[in-house]
């Protein structure tokens, strides 16, 4: 519940291991929020691998042989990597589709703006990063999913989930309203047990 309203919770120390007054939610010390991350990644391939083909994490990127990328924060790096691919997902049998996934604190400083705001920055940065690479480079589609660790996300992860919703619906045989609330709640399952780890 804490969490969940930006409330400090109880019985926590006063400082967090990087020395600042309690951030744990956000302190890269530890490397707690790459498990937070991961934990939202793991999950969505497990479950992409049920209705779509030749689904993998962290594929690398295929180099760059001198094509020129718009944009300065654009990743022109050799072994760049994106969290998970999956053929299928968006399309034809054989069209991939890459997605890379962003937890952030939506009470951090950083984040003060409105919460829709924040989704929208946070997706801009990634299709910035990575979206003409992937779509000129390896000939797929780009998915930024932006998830808070409250449990909301962004307007891409929305449509996203909402897909991977109906395609396990329609493989399980189940009602997508029943397919949709269990996957929503798996997700929400996933970022708060990464959470209490941060402020254990």
């Amino acid at each position: 519940i804490s969490l969940r309203y930006g409330w400090t919770p109880l019985h926590v120390p006063t400082h967090c291991a990087c020395g600042e007054s309690f951030s744990a939610l956000s302190c890269p010390k530890g490397g707690f929020p790459t498990l937070r991350h991961n934990e939202v990644r793991d999950l969505t391939a497990q479950l992409m691998s049920e209705v779509c083909h030749d689904v993998s994490i962290e594929p690398h990127l295929q180099p760059l042989t001198g094509e020129a990328l718009n944009g300065a924060t654009a990743i022109v790096t050799d072994g760049a990597r994106l969290d998970v691919v999956a053929n299928g997902f968006w399309g034809g049998r054989h069209e991939r589709a890459f997605f890379d996934i962003r937890v952030f604190n939506p009470l951090a400083k950083s984040n003060s703006h409105s919460i829709s705001s924040c989704y929208r920055k946070h997706e801009n940065i990634k299709r910035r990063a990575y979206g003409q690479r992937i779509r000129e480079i390896e000939h797929g589609c780009f998915t930024p999913l932006v998830l808070s660790l409250t449990g909301g996300m962004g307007p891409a992860a929305s449509v996203c989930y909402k897909r991977l919703a109906s395609m396990l619906a329609q493989k399980r045989d189940q009602e997508y309203s029943s397919t949709m609330a269990w996957l929503r709640c798996s997700l929400n399952f996933a970022l708060l047990r990464s959470s209490i780890q941060c402020i254990r």
